[in-house]
């Protein structure tokens, strides 16, 4: 087994803050990866809109460093969990209600400009204006 394969030898990669105290682990691809331009993304992030990787939590194989958790309700009534550093303050990955055995984790934080472009961006309404997405991604309101 090369360094950065699992058991099954599927490419593993990590997730980690600015200041590299928290880092998370994970084998194989993300089941999805997208982009979401929700108020509540656009303010958790920063920036106009989040860019997700979904994995199941089976898919973490090391976990390491202090973090975080601020938990918020969404309008449907259900919790989400924004896992963050302590230290830096990134935001690292998010846990919620109606992904039961997922965690979705923010894209940046694997520092790989190659990763894969989002299949979709959510709440695409809201999103900024000088905003306009490749053609092959497709808006969900």
């Amino acid at each position: 087994m090369t360094e950065g394969e699992n058991r099954q030898g599927e490419a593993a990669r990590t997730a980690a803050c600015s200041c590299g105290n928290f880092r998370l682990t994970l084998a194989g691809a993300p089941e999805r990866v997208y982009a979401c331009a929700c108020l509540e993304c656009q303010k958790a992030t920063g920036s106009a809109f989040s860019y997700r990787a979904r994995y199941r939590k089976q898919a973490i194989v090391a976990d390491e460093g202090e973090r975080r958790r601020f938990r918020r309700i969404t309008d449907e009534g259900r919790w989400m969990d924004q896992v963050f550093c302590p230290n830096c303050g990134t935001l690292v990955y998010m846990e919620a209600e109606v992904l039961e055995n997922g965690i979705v984790v923010s894209v940046g934080c694997f520092g790989e400009p190659d990763f894969a472009p989002p299949a979709a961006i959510f709440w695409s309404r809201r999103r900024h204006g000088w905003y306009e997405p490749d053609a092959e991604i497709r808006l969900v309101e």
